[in-house]
C-alpha cells in the first residue's frame, strides 16, 4: 500500500492531523511501515486509545495490505515539545 494513501486513511477519520508515513529502517519489505500522527483527536487520551484510533482509520488494511506498522502518536503540544 502506497505511503500516501495510508496517511489518506488516517486523515480521513482524524481531520486536523499531521500524518508521515515512511519505510522502518532497514526494512524493505513494503508492507512494513512506520507512521507518525499528531491530532488532537488525541488530548486525554491513552498511548493504547492513540493507537487503536489509528488502527480504526486503518480498517481491514492493517490485515491484508499492511503487516506490521511501527507507530508515534503526539497530541500537538507533545509534538512541540519534540521539536
Amino acid at each position: 500500500m502506497d505511503h500516501e494513501d495510508v496517511a489518506r486513511l488516517i486523515e480521513a477519520e482524524l481531520p486536523e492531523a499531521d500524518v508521515t508515513v515512511t519505510q522502518p529502517r532497514g526494512v524493505d519489505d513494503e508492507d512494513h511501515l512506520a507512521a507518525t500522527v499528531v491530532s488532537p483527536a488525541f488530548e486525554g487520551e491513552s498511548l493504547v486509545a492513540q493507537h487503536q484510533l489509528v488502527y480504526d482509520a486503518l480498517g481491514e488494511h492493517m490485515t491484508t495490505d499492511i503487516h506490521a506498522l511501527e507507530l508515534k502518536t503526539y497530541t500537538p503540544e507533545e509534538a512541540a515539545d519534540q521539536a
